[in-house]
């Protein structure tokens, strides 16, 4: 149900993913995470098609907090803002942050070696149900991600969906 990756760059720290289906208090979750009350990133599962596509936004916001070059002001914010495949911030949180009315939420907690205390604190204030993590692919909109990262049915033809996104998601700092 939950996957944890410690990532290889930062062996000192992992990544924690759950999901959620059925959430029925997304805007008090929202509004918690805005005030900073709850200690992890809140994703729109609808927009991930797979957990990879998290951990490599999770890389890469760790790598630049690590560098003092976040461009966003907390690491939980630069993680949503790197799953964007533009480089406005704004539109990433409107595009991959929880909204007021979704009823699915990936929860992305970055651990540098502290006890998981904070897990069953932010598991106990998510009025939904716990599913496995693999099964993010099955509440993915794959229209609606395909149209964000503007994938061509070409690219489609000669990769996977998921390479595309990462391609779109680690080339925006250089386009």
């Amino acid at each position: 149900m939950i996957v944890t990756h410690e990532l290889e760059l930062f062996p000192e720290i992992t990544v924690t993913l759950l999901l959620f289906k059925d959430v029925k208090n997304s805007a008090e979750l929202r509004k918690k995470a805005v005030e900073g009350a709850i200690a992890g990133a809140l994703v729109n599962a609808s927009m991930v098609v797979d957990p990879f596509q998290v951990l490599v936004a999770a890389n890469k916001a760790v790598h630049l907090f690590k560098l003092a070059k976040m461009k966003t002001r907390s690491l939980y914010s630069e993680i949503i803002f790197n799953l964007s495949p533009t480089n406005n911030i704004s539109d990433a949180f409107r595009k991959f942050g929880i909204s007021h009315d979704d009823s699915t939420l990936l929860i992305v907690l970055v651990d540098d070696g502290a006890k998981h205390s904070k897990l069953e604190d932010i598991i106990s204030q998510v009025n939904g149900q716990q599913i496995s993590v693999q099964d993010i692919s099955k509440i993915a909109d794959v229209a609606k991600i395909k149209k964000l990262y503007k994938i061509t049915p070409v690219e489609e033809k000669v990769g996977h969906l998921l390479d595309a996104i990462i391609c779109r998601m680690s080339a925006k700092d250089i386009l």
